[in-house]
């Protein structure tokens, strides 16, 4: 059999919850994806509670809260403790859309699911992967290589790729093909066939818009209210699609020489804009060329403000504005507020950019028809005052005068077993702590006389150990070249240099924005303050699809070439879930799968693989031919076993039969073309084929897949009557391929 593979699903199965899924290979557990919602409902966290403990290695795919919102809170309270792998953009743009869901929430409850030291520690251990990076897993992994790829939905964003014995499963969720401003599309197309691909039906149910068009209508639907004198809220999220959103309007309004002010407010709007300049690297080839011929950064931004705190909003003069803010789903954060405020004008947009999350405030205004008024909850953090300030005081006094006296306890039980394990008996210099001795005992003991007269009228405590403070020799070893060292003293770790850029107060980025600093070092008492009430819808609502995932169409096309040999598909509503399971059942691959939560599918390869060695004696007498990077050679061998009773391939008995040459490579038409025109040979493309000089045609036929999944061979076939030019272009064409 093949590389055993299980696939158990967390959550994130027929509907639209958080991403999290256990997938075992060989019996080694990885967690792909831990993801929360804006509710922060830990029932939705069952399931992963329950095998947190058995868990490998984790695998982060995007920086949002639905792909990894919960692992601060699993590694806190649920025992993950598993080495955790993530581009660096995900890690660092995750970091810190954690920090902003930590400090809405902050702000408007006594939140204490986790801290921000929780999502420190979280994130410090994570292993930072570049795209096509093979990292090779060690220990129970031996023989496991993960790789990610570019997804195209998110910075950062991955597809993995997970391969062992030459089996590859590929996890595939939130992809989008089309090229956009900050981002390139996805690179899934360029995986064929591989035994197990596990992607999402999200999006099945969709069709979207060319680009332009929606660009242009996003556009248009700004600059109407912004010239009616409204203002416009984009709830979105911290970190994300923010990016590319920003980059149309600062270009939009560079374009057009615009006045009208734009705002990114969240708690940590400027350090996520300050990465972004940092990772050009990770985004599309245009902003990656453009910096390196004009050093022009996409990112330095001349015309939208950057916040991180609504006081600063508060005091810009009235008027016709746009404003994102953080979070996309309405449940807290600043554009919650700012929805409250503006809601009642007629004059003002609110432009939802992604569906917001079930059972969240954006998703009901997304609906059809939207509400006329909505219930709210208007909460905020306010300062303790009298007597409640008092009772407070009191209480931690309390508290800190509790800790201490438990310190000083545990602080003296374990000084007594330390000098019990440590001292030895009758060492003339120790003091009995244990006994005491009073001025009358010192007149009537002989042998010990001066010891007590030394010691008379002091009481030595009992943490005492020695009437003088002791002295270890340390003493170095030495050899002919001097002093003997231990090299590990001297290795800088990795820890330490992230630890020596480290500002004071504990931001493991030292990019952190000084307001939102601030509000962590913040230890004024202060309680939450609620209140309920009901806000009249009077803007106009409208929801445009900028959420970087391909539509359904492409999904088809994409998962026909792909074609992989089982497929397994998560994350999506009922009906977009069965709906792509039907067509891909017909269309892509026979052996189709949408397990529900904690059901376990087995997904092991129906293919046979075994090892064989490769013995001296059939080496020795290989004619390899270099291909590229690689050299190839053809082997007739026949299988014995070693001594170790291995499988091996070892030269044949009898003499090798004679096979057919086999022509080994691909070629483009559009490169033979100019290879032949160097030759001198006239060549034009005619209806899909290449013509040669007068008589010779070249075409390919057959298509890269065929229905059902099976990969189809592309011949190339020549047309022509034998002759002298026939055989010349026949010559030119073997040349380009490898002959074995």
């Amino acid at each position: 059999m093949g590389t055993s593979v299980q696939v158990t699903p967390l959550c994130g199965v027929y509907n639209e919850d958080p991403l999290s899924y256990l997938v075992s290979i060989d019996g080694f557990n990885l967690l792909i994806d831990c993801g929360w919602n804006d509710h922060f409902d830990t029932s939705i966290l069952h399931p992963l509670s329950r095998v947190a403990t058995t868990v490998d290695a984790v695998l982060l795919s995007h920086p949002d809260t639905l792909h990894l919102g919960a692992l601060p809170y699993a590694m806190k309270r649920l025992g993950l403790s598993a080495p955790v792998y993530a581009t660096e953009p995900v890690f660092r743009l995750g970091l810190l859309t954690m920090y902003d869901h930590y400090l809405s929430r902050k702000q408007i409850s006594e939140f204490d699911l986790f801290t921000l030291d929780d999502i420190d520690s979280a994130f410090q251990n994570i292993t930072r992967l570049t795209y096509s990076q093979n990292y090779h897993m060690t220990g129970k992994g031996e023989g496991i290589v993960i790789a990610p790829h570019v997804a195209g939905h998110l910075l950062g964003g991955t597809v993995w790729k997970i391969t062992k014995d030459g089996e590859d499963v590929i996890y595939a969720v939130d992809f989008n093909h089309r090229k956009e401003r900050h981002l390139n599309g996805t690179v899934l197309e360029s995986f064929v066939r591989p035994a197990v691909l596990i992607t999402d039906a999200y999006n099945s149910l969709n069709n979207q818009p060319s680009r332009r068009q929606r660009d242009q209508e996003f556009l248009d639907a700004v600059m109407k209210t912004l010239r009616a004198d409204g203002k416009v809220l984009l709830p979105v999220d911290t970190a994300g699609r923010i990016l590319e959103l920003i980059l149309i309007l600062e270009q939009y309004w560079a374009q057009h020489h615009l006045t009208y002010p734009i705002f990114f407010l969240t708690y940590v709007s400027s350090s996520t804009i300050d990465y972004a300049k940092s990772f050009l690297e990770w985004m599309s080839d245009s902003i990656a060329k453009s910096f390196e011929h004009t050093r022009d950064n996409a990112f330095l931004l001349k015309h939208v403000a950057l916040l991180i705190n609504k006081s600063e909003l508060d005091n810009v003069p009235d008027g016709p504005k746009i404003v994102l803010a953080s979070m996309a789903s309405l449940e807290a954060g600043f554009s919650h507020d700012i929805f409250v405020e503006w809601a009642a004008d007629t004059k003002n947009l609110v432009l939802f950019t992604e569906r917001g999350q079930f059972a969240t405030l954006a998703r009901m205004l997304q609906s059809d028809p939207p509400p006329k008024a909505v219930k709210v909850t208007m909460s905020k953090r306010v300062p303790l005052v009298g007597e409640e300030l008092i009772a407070y005081e009191e209480e931690q006094n309390r508290m800190k005068k509790e800790e201490a006296m438990k310190a000083t306890l545990i602080k003296e039980e374990e000084s007594k077993a330390t000098i019990k394990a440590e001292l030895p008996v009758g060492d003339a210099m120790v003091i009995d702590a244990g006994t005491t001795h009073t001025s009358s005992d010192a007149a009537v003991m002989h042998g010990d006389v001066y010891r007590d007269i030394v010691i008379d009228g002091f009481v030595p405590p009992s943490s005492s150990a020695a009437p003088m403070f002791p002295f270890y020799d340390k003493s170095s070893e030495w050899d002919d070249f001097g002093e003997i060292i231990n090299p590990d003293d001297y290795v800088i770790k990795d820890e330490d240099m992230d630890q020596a850029f480290m500002p004071v107060g504990g931001d493991i980025d030292a990019k952190f924005d000084e307001g939102s600093a601030s509000l962590m070092l913040d230890t004024t008492p202060s309680k939450v303050v609620s209140s309920e009430l009901t806000v009249q819808v009077k803007s106009s609502l409208i929801y445009m699809d900028f959420e970087g995932r391909s539509d359904g169409r492409s999904i088809k096309s994409i998962l026909a070439h792909v074609a992989p040999l089982k497929l397994v598909l998560v994350h999506g509503s009922a009906e977009a879930t069965e709906h792509l399971k039907q067509h891909c059942v017909k269309h892509v691959c026979p052996h189709v799968f949408a397990p529900q939560i904690e059901e376990t599918i087995d997904v092991t390869s129906d293919l046979c693989a075994y090892k064989v060695q490769l013995s001296e004696k059939l080496m020795s007498n290989v004619l390899f031919k270099k291909l590229g990077d690689y050299e190839i050679a053809w082997v007739d061998a026949e299988v014995g076993k070693t001594e170790s009773d291995m499988l091996s391939l070892l030269p044949l008995s009898n003499p090798a039969p004679a096979h057919k040459s086999v022509l080994v490579g691909d070629i483009k038409m559009a490169d033979f073309k100019q290879f032949l025109a160097s030759k001198g040979v006239q060549v034009e493309f005619a209806g899909g084929a290449l013509r040669c000089g007068e008589y010779v045609t070249l075409r390919k036929v057959g298509d890269a897949s065929q229905k059902g999944g099976a990969a189809a061979i592309q011949q190339i076939v020549i047309e022509g009557p034998l002759s002298e030019e026939y055989y010349k272009i026949r010559e030119y064409l073997y040349s380009q391929f490898y002959s074995l």
